[in-house]
Protein backbone atom coordinates (compact mmCIF):
# COMPACT_ATOMS: atom_id res chain seq x y z
CA UNK A 1 0.00 0.00 0.00
CA UNK A 2 2.96 2.01 0.23
CA UNK A 3 4.64 1.40 -2.88
CA UNK A 4 7.43 0.12 -1.04
CA UNK A 5 10.49 -2.74 -1.23
CA UNK A 6 11.66 -3.68 2.41
CA UNK A 7 14.94 -2.62 0.45
CA UNK A 8 14.37 0.84 0.33
CA UNK A 9 14.13 0.96 4.15
CA UNK A 10 17.05 -0.98 5.36
CA UNK A 11 19.14 0.86 7.58
CA UNK A 12 16.72 3.83 8.56
CA UNK A 13 14.36 4.79 11.18
CA UNK A 14 10.84 4.62 10.21
CA UNK A 15 7.88 5.17 12.40
CA UNK A 16 4.42 3.53 11.86
CA UNK A 17 1.52 6.00 13.16
CA UNK A 18 -0.78 4.90 14.12
CA UNK A 19 0.18 1.52 13.60
CA UNK A 20 -2.65 -0.75 16.34
CA UNK A 21 -2.54 -4.63 16.00
CA UNK A 22 0.05 -4.62 13.01
CA UNK A 23 2.81 -6.81 12.45
CA UNK A 24 5.08 -4.38 10.61
CA UNK A 25 7.57 -3.39 12.92
CA UNK A 26 7.87 -7.26 14.18
CA UNK A 27 8.91 -7.90 10.71
CA UNK A 28 10.56 -4.95 9.60
CA UNK A 29 13.22 -5.12 12.81
CA UNK A 30 13.91 -8.68 11.41
CA UNK A 31 15.44 -7.15 8.11
CA UNK A 32 17.86 -3.95 9.57
CA UNK A 33 14.80 -1.38 9.09
CA UNK A 34 14.72 0.38 13.03
CA UNK A 35 11.07 0.03 13.27
CA UNK A 36 8.76 2.16 15.67
CA UNK A 37 5.34 1.42 16.48
CA UNK A 38 2.51 3.50 17.87
CA UNK A 39 -1.06 3.86 19.04
CA UNK A 40 -3.36 5.28 21.84
CA UNK A 41 -4.06 1.09 22.45
CA UNK A 42 -0.67 0.47 23.40
CA UNK A 43 -2.13 2.53 26.68
CA UNK A 44 -3.52 -0.83 27.33
CA UNK A 45 -1.68 -4.01 28.32
CA UNK A 46 -0.73 -7.10 25.66
CA UNK A 47 -2.75 -9.24 27.16
CA UNK A 48 -5.92 -6.85 26.67
CA UNK A 49 -4.78 -5.89 23.77
CA UNK A 50 -4.36 -9.58 22.08
CA UNK A 51 -7.66 -10.51 23.12
CA UNK A 52 -9.61 -7.73 22.44
CA UNK A 53 -7.77 -7.98 18.98
CA UNK A 54 -8.92 -11.69 18.10
CA UNK A 55 -12.57 -9.87 19.29
CA UNK A 56 -12.79 -7.19 16.49
CA UNK A 57 -11.15 -10.18 14.08
CA UNK A 58 -14.01 -12.49 14.76
CA UNK A 59 -16.55 -8.92 14.33
CA UNK A 60 -14.92 -7.44 11.30
CA UNK A 61 -15.14 -11.20 9.55
CA UNK A 62 -19.14 -10.76 10.52
CA UNK A 63 -19.34 -7.98 8.72
CA UNK A 64 -17.26 -8.69 5.76
CA UNK A 65 -20.11 -11.38 5.06
CA UNK A 66 -22.56 -8.90 4.29
CA UNK A 67 -20.04 -6.25 2.52
CA UNK A 68 -17.65 -8.29 0.67
CA UNK A 69 -18.76 -6.79 -2.72
CA UNK A 70 -17.39 -3.65 -1.93
CA UNK A 71 -13.65 -5.38 -1.87
CA UNK A 72 -11.42 -6.60 -4.70
CA UNK A 73 -10.17 -10.28 -3.56
CA UNK A 74 -7.07 -10.52 -5.63
CA UNK A 75 -4.69 -10.80 -2.66
CA UNK A 76 -6.47 -12.44 -0.31
CA UNK A 77 -8.39 -14.51 -2.14
CA UNK A 78 -11.95 -14.53 0.51
CA UNK A 79 -13.11 -13.90 3.76
CA UNK A 80 -11.09 -17.10 5.38
CA UNK A 81 -7.57 -15.82 3.49
CA UNK A 82 -8.14 -12.38 5.29
CA UNK A 83 -9.12 -13.48 8.49
CA UNK A 84 -5.49 -16.09 8.28
CA UNK A 85 -3.64 -12.40 7.57
CA UNK A 86 -5.38 -10.71 9.95
CA UNK A 87 -4.93 -13.34 13.11
CA UNK A 88 -1.01 -13.80 11.51
CA UNK A 89 -0.39 -10.28 12.04
CA UNK A 90 -2.16 -9.87 15.00
CA UNK A 91 0.04 -12.87 16.90
CA UNK A 92 3.46 -11.42 15.55
CA UNK A 93 2.73 -8.12 16.85
CA UNK A 94 1.18 -9.39 20.62
CA UNK A 95 4.69 -12.03 20.63
CA UNK A 96 7.04 -8.97 19.66
CA UNK A 97 5.08 -6.25 21.87
CA UNK A 98 6.01 -8.69 24.56
CA UNK A 99 9.77 -9.10 23.98
CA UNK A 100 9.99 -5.59 23.38
CA UNK A 101 7.58 -3.43 24.78
CA UNK A 102 7.63 0.34 24.84
CA UNK A 103 11.14 -0.06 23.45
CA UNK A 104 9.36 -0.12 19.89
CA UNK A 105 5.39 -0.34 20.89
CA UNK A 106 5.00 3.47 22.29
CA UNK A 107 1.97 4.53 23.06
CA UNK A 108 0.45 8.14 22.05
CA UNK A 109 -2.72 10.27 21.22
CA UNK A 110 -2.55 12.49 18.30
CA UNK A 111 -2.41 14.63 17.33
CA UNK A 112 0.76 14.82 19.74
CA UNK A 113 3.59 12.53 19.55
CA UNK A 114 6.39 11.85 22.30
CA UNK A 115 9.21 11.44 20.08
CA UNK A 116 11.93 13.58 19.63
CA UNK A 117 12.38 16.46 16.14
CA UNK A 118 13.49 14.59 13.04
CA UNK A 119 13.70 11.46 15.20
CA UNK A 120 12.49 8.74 11.71
CA UNK A 121 13.68 9.02 8.65
CA UNK A 122 10.19 7.75 6.91
CA UNK A 123 6.94 8.06 8.81
CA UNK A 124 3.97 5.53 7.75
CA UNK A 125 0.45 6.07 8.51
CA UNK A 126 -2.33 3.87 7.23
CA UNK A 127 -6.32 3.50 7.57
CA UNK A 128 -6.52 6.44 9.81
CA UNK A 129 -6.33 10.23 8.53
CA UNK A 130 -8.33 10.22 5.09
CA UNK A 131 -9.99 7.27 6.41
CA UNK A 132 -11.78 8.12 9.45
CA UNK A 133 -12.53 12.36 8.06
CA UNK A 134 -16.41 12.11 9.12
CA UNK A 135 -14.59 11.76 12.72
CA UNK A 136 -11.84 13.69 12.45
CA UNK A 137 -12.08 17.58 11.42
CA UNK A 138 -9.74 19.77 9.47
CA UNK A 139 -7.99 21.40 12.28
CA UNK A 140 -7.17 18.02 13.51
CA UNK A 141 -5.51 17.08 10.48
CA UNK A 142 -3.61 20.14 10.67
CA UNK A 143 -2.28 19.35 13.95
CA UNK A 144 -1.73 15.94 13.13
CA UNK A 145 0.18 16.25 9.91
CA UNK A 146 2.17 19.32 12.05
CA UNK A 147 2.91 16.04 14.22
CA UNK A 148 4.08 14.01 11.35
CA UNK A 149 6.38 16.85 9.81
CA UNK A 150 8.11 17.75 13.29
CA UNK A 151 8.93 13.85 13.93
CA UNK A 152 10.24 13.46 10.27
CA UNK A 153 13.57 14.08 8.58
CA UNK A 154 12.83 12.97 5.13
CA UNK A 155 9.05 12.01 4.03
CA UNK A 156 5.62 10.61 4.82
CA UNK A 157 3.14 8.11 2.92
CA UNK A 158 -0.52 8.38 4.42
CA UNK A 159 -2.76 5.69 2.67
CA UNK A 160 -5.28 5.46 1.79
CA UNK A 161 -6.49 9.23 0.25
CA UNK A 162 -10.20 7.84 0.75
CA UNK A 163 -12.85 7.82 3.39
CA UNK A 164 -14.62 4.77 4.17
CA UNK A 165 -17.12 5.44 1.08
CA UNK A 166 -14.34 5.34 -0.98
CA UNK A 167 -14.38 9.34 -1.52
CA UNK A 168 -11.42 11.56 -2.00
CA UNK A 169 -10.99 13.39 1.31
CA UNK A 170 -12.98 16.74 0.79
CA UNK A 171 -10.25 19.09 1.97
CA UNK A 172 -7.36 17.63 0.09
CA UNK A 173 -6.78 20.35 -2.35
CA UNK A 174 -7.06 23.26 0.92
CA UNK A 175 -4.50 20.54 2.69
CA UNK A 176 -2.06 20.13 -0.15
CA UNK A 177 -1.68 24.19 -0.55
CA UNK A 178 -1.34 24.25 3.12
CA UNK A 179 1.33 21.02 3.33
CA UNK A 180 3.63 22.99 0.44
CA UNK A 181 3.02 26.10 2.52
CA UNK A 182 4.97 24.40 5.21
CA UNK A 183 8.08 23.68 2.88
CA UNK A 184 6.88 19.97 1.85
CA UNK A 185 6.33 18.42 -1.68
CA UNK A 186 2.97 16.66 -1.81
CA UNK A 187 1.54 14.13 -4.56
CA UNK A 188 -0.74 11.72 -4.76
CA UNK A 189 0.22 8.13 -6.41
CA UNK A 190 -1.89 4.91 -7.34
CA UNK A 191 -0.02 2.22 -5.74
CA UNK A 192 -0.44 -1.63 -6.63
CA UNK A 193 -2.46 -2.47 -3.59
CA UNK A 194 -6.08 -2.40 -3.39
CA UNK A 195 -8.69 -4.50 -1.20
CA UNK A 196 -11.38 -1.48 -0.54
CA UNK A 197 -12.79 -0.88 -4.23
CA UNK A 198 -11.04 2.27 -5.59
CA UNK A 199 -8.83 2.93 -2.06
CA UNK A 200 -5.69 2.68 -4.21
CA UNK A 201 -3.94 6.34 -3.44
CA UNK A 202 -1.57 7.60 -1.26
CA UNK A 203 -0.23 10.83 -0.15
CA UNK A 204 3.46 10.61 -0.52
CA UNK A 205 5.24 14.33 1.05
CA UNK A 206 9.14 14.64 1.02
CA UNK A 207 10.82 17.97 2.86
CA UNK A 208 12.15 20.24 0.21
Amino acid sequence: MFNLTKEELIGRDVLDCPAGACSFTANANQYNISATATDIAYYHQVDDLELKGFQDIEHTMQSMEHAANNYNWDFFKNIDGLKRVRTRALTECVSDMKKFGASRYVPSILPQLPFQNKQFDVTLSAHFLFTYADRLDYNFHIQTMKELFRVTREEIRIFPTVDMECKRYEHMDTLLEWVISQGWAAVEIQVPYEFQKTANTMLKLTIK
